[in-house]
């Protein structure tokens, strides 16, 4: 929680200052691997990742200017699905950046990708596929989140594999039944 708070109030100084981020443009913050963050084996767990990179997509969110639009009309991002691979550990005291980046949209979700780097190398990556809600009941259309923030220009189009794995990875809807059976 406390670097939640941290990373918000930076976010809004660095807005401020800096000015807004564009859709497409990266998101980096400055993080160190602490004590909490650390397994038995000595280096970060591996379930830590996306709570970090969650502080990258608030980071994200703050400085492209999404942040107020979301609170202002009452609307959330949860996220649907996501993926995480690894490449490299990260010991305690480390310092590594999280870097951030909207890699596209489609009809129902938000597609990003965190990565955390150290000295430019990449030392692990995650990609989130995000749907956005509204606190008033229901999914956000994309006509009603471009009518509010513009349509976003320059952001690509997203790999054909990340289309792939959000099919491959999704549950039935809310409503639908998803019995518990192993085969």
């Amino acid at each position: 929680m406390w670097r939640t708070l941290i990373v918000m109030v930076t976010a809004r100084r660095r807005l401020r200052r800096g000015g807004r981020l564009g859709p497409s443009e990266i998101s980096r913050i400055r993080l160190t691997t602490l004590l909490t963050d650390i397994d038995l084996l000595r280096h970060m767990n591996n379930g830590r990742y996306l709570s970090l990179f969650d502080l990258g997509r608030w980071d994200l969110l703050v400085r492209t200017g999404l942040w107020d639009v979301m609170k202002t009309h009452g609307w959330y991002a949860v996220v649907s699905s996501e993926t995480v691979t690894f490449r490299k550990s990260l010991n305690l005291w480390q310092k590594f950046d999280v870097e951030s980046r909207m890699i596209g949209h489609d009809d129902k979700a938000v597609y990003l990708e965190h990565r955390a780097v150290v000295g430019g190398e990449v030392y692990a990556r995650a990609i989130i596929r995000a749907r956005m809600m509204k606190r008033s009941g229901g999914t956000l259309s994309h006509e009603e989140l471009f009518a509010a923030i513009g349509r976003p220009e320059g952001v690509p189009e997203v790999d054909a594999w990340v289309h792939d794995w959000a099919a491959a990875s999704a549950l039935p809807p809310t409503r639908a039944k998803a019995p518990s059976v192993w085969s």
